[in-house]
């Protein structure tokens, strides 16, 4: 099988996750190359997610490593096909870059969802009017062709709160988001009043970090946390930047991030008074 070079996430949640059930199983690379009959680089390429692995060989190293949950099997087995397969978002390939596709990918496949927002409304509950501004503004060269197929995969990514097994959404605001102006007044005044309707939404909760709370001082920039069905897989954390993507995957990595929304989940207003945050800024928009 050749070597994948450039692994999307799907692969590397994989591979991940075989690593793990090999560790907990107490097998060495040299253990499961037997259970294969190959050479112990073809597990390691596996492991880094530089090469697939075929259904015989997948089933053979579940037996090896005592998965013997049907539930859990399955779930392995479907994200190996997931891990090969293109979503919606393929269709969007001349238009949005590699990593948004493949952050999309990651999202899409989510149970829960845990975002902490500095500056902006986070994706999911952006209107498509903010949307369009914020595009503009961050990508000023771009075509009209180019922010009409943004704005239709930020409409497509919103359908994972309404599809049948809904996105569990927990959302963190800084205060100061509220009063950044991203396109006309009339833009900003109906985002806001679309996110006070989207925190009436029982798999949302939206939380307002108000100015004055010194946990101000511990946001260093917006991050993701997401989570999946498969109790067994690790969280991932995604970070962006005007000119990176970064994912944290290690449990170490994980747990600061973790630790971080927890406070921050403390600290914000509750959803009531957060919801009255937002509709006083509401109000200073009209003025």
């Amino acid at each position: 099988m050749p070597i994948n070079s450039n692994p999307t996430m799907r692969q590397r949640r994989l591979a991940r996750r075989l690593r793990d059930l090999r560790t907990a199983a107490g097998l060495t690379h040299a253990d499961a190359s037997k259970v294969l009959g190959s050479a112990e680089s073809k597990v390691g390429r596996i492991e880094n997610a530089q090469s697939g692995i075929r259904l015989p060989d997948l089933r053979a190293l579940m037996d090896a490593y005592g998965v013997t949950d049907p539930d859990e099997r399955n779930d392995i087995e479907l994200l190996s096909r997931e891990a090969k397969q293109k979503g919606w978002w393929s269709r969007y390939a001349n238009v949005v870059d590699a990593g948004y596709a493949a952050y999309v990918a990651v999202e899409w496949d989510a149970s829960e969802i845990y975002n902490v927002e500095t500056n902006l409304i986070p994706g999911l509950l952006q209107t498509p009017e903010y949307t369009k501004a914020l595009i503009e503004l961050q990508v000023p060269d771009a075509t009209p062709e180019q922010v009409e197929a943004r704005i239709s995969v930020r409409s497509e990514r919103r359908t994972i709160l309404t599809r049948k097994n809904p996105l569990q959404l927990w959302v963190i605001i800084s205060e100061g988001a509220l009063r950044h102006r991203v396109g006309s007044s009339a833009v900003i005044k109906a985002q806001l009043e679309a996110l006070v309707e989207a925190s009436r939404q029982p798999n949302i909760q939206l939380q307002v970090l108000p100015d004055e709370d010194p946990m101000n001082a511990c946001l260093f920039g917006p991050f993701v946390i997401m989570s999946f069905p498969a109790s067994a897989e690790t969280d991932i954390i995604y970070a962006d930047s005007p000119t990176s993507t970064t994912y944290f995957e290690e449990p170490p990595e994980v747990e600061t991030y973790t630790t971080l929304f927890r406070r921050l989940n403390m600290a914000a207003a509750n959803v009531t008074k957060s919801r009255a945050l937002i509709q006083g800024a509401i109000k200073k928009w009209d003025s």
